[in-house]
């Protein structure tokens, strides 16, 4: 018997996030349907008992995730709102403001519709790498519109509480912002610093310590789901890498300085990045593993500040009433 009020729970796309959203779901008494364009995804997907196949007798659920790349949202969510999957729908694309924007001008039922983000993820893909645990502890943004029905997000809701996520309201805007920042630069910096490697012959990267190798760990992700990630979030993103590429000019100026000590430039730089990395551990909540660690008695409390009492359990199984779209 489930243990949420969400009962029935469509994923579609089974990639890293969303068989991890599925392991999580069937793992708390959730039935899951999945769906993929790769048939050789979804198997595996299946087999790992993330769900079964979403077929044209798959009842009504009460939530639909969209779990595709960003590109790909929209089209999805339209299709899918078009065939009635759900009474709610989410996604978990890293880019929200091109997405927020595009569902608005193609018409989307954006009663019924919470873009979202889970700030989780690794450096490996497909479904494979999947992990019931993945966001245990890990923020979950949310980027509702004003209209929405307190139904569907309260379905969201229990979505992010029931995968072990702390939820977080953002503007697309800021979302974008801070991923930038936080998530999309660093892969950019890290495919970088990786692609410097490969001009190096053997006998020296067998010389490697584990800086570069901790610095390089996330250089190892999927190619065309960052370059449309990146794609989505292009403004934001540029105007970090500009800034940081301006750090770098600026240092690599006063290294070629004649006559002059380079090492208060590069001295500042480091102080600045002690400050900044002290400061991203000061504001770390509890990781997934400390998480893991506590009894149920004190991980009980934390979870239920972040829980919705709006979405009632054990609702019934039929289609509810169709919720109106916007005008176009």
């Amino acid at each position: 018997m489930t243990t949420t009020g969400l009962e029935r729970v469509i994923v579609i796309g089974s990639g890293l996030i969303g068989t991890s959203i599925a392991l999580a779901l069937t793992r708390a008494g959730v039935e899951v349907a999945l769906d993929d364009l790769d048939p050789d995804a979804l198997d595996q997907a299946r087999r790992m008992g993330a769900g079964t196949v979403l077929t044209e007798d798959t009842p009504v659920a009460d939530l639909v995730v969209i779990a595709t790349p960003p590109s790909a949202v929209v089209d999805t969510l339209c299709d899918a709102q078009a065939r009635g999957l759900g009474r709610a729908y989410t996604d978990v694309a890293g880019a929200k403001e091109h997405i927020w924007t595009e569902a608005e001008l193609r018409g989307s039922d954006l009663l019924g519709y919470v873009p979202g983000h889970p700030m989780a993820g690794r450096e490996l893909s497909g479904p494979g790498a999947a992990q019931a645990d993945l966001f245990t502890g890990r923020p979950w943004i949310l980027c509702p519109y004003p209209t929405v029905d307190p139904e569907a997000l309260a379905a969201v809701d229990e979505l992010v509480f029931v995968c072990g996520g702390r939820r977080k309201d953002l503007t697309p805007a800021a979302h974008d912002r801070a991923v930038a920042a936080l998530s999309h630069v660093p892969q950019v910096i890290s495919s970088a610093l990786a692609a410097q490697l490969t001009d190096l012959g053997p006998e020296v990267l067998a010389l490697a310590g584990t800086g570069v190798g901790d610095t390089t760990r996330i250089a190892g992700s999927d190619p065309r789901l960052w370059a449309d990630i990146l794609g989505q979030n292009a403004a934001s993103v540029a105007d970090t890498v500009e800034r940081m590429a301006g750090e770098l000019a600026s240092l690599a100026a006063e290294l070629r300085k004649g006559g002059v000590d380079p090492s208060d430039a590069a001295g500042e730089l480091v102080a600045r990045g002690n400050r900044g990395r002290a400061a991203l551990l000061a504001a770390r909540p509890l990781s997934a593993a400390r998480l893991r660690d506590l009894p149920v008695a004190a991980l009980t409390p934390l979870r239920a500040q972040h829980r919705s009492s709006r979405l009632r359990a054990g609702r019934p199984a039929g289609p509810m009433p169709r919720i109106h779209r916007l005008a176009g």
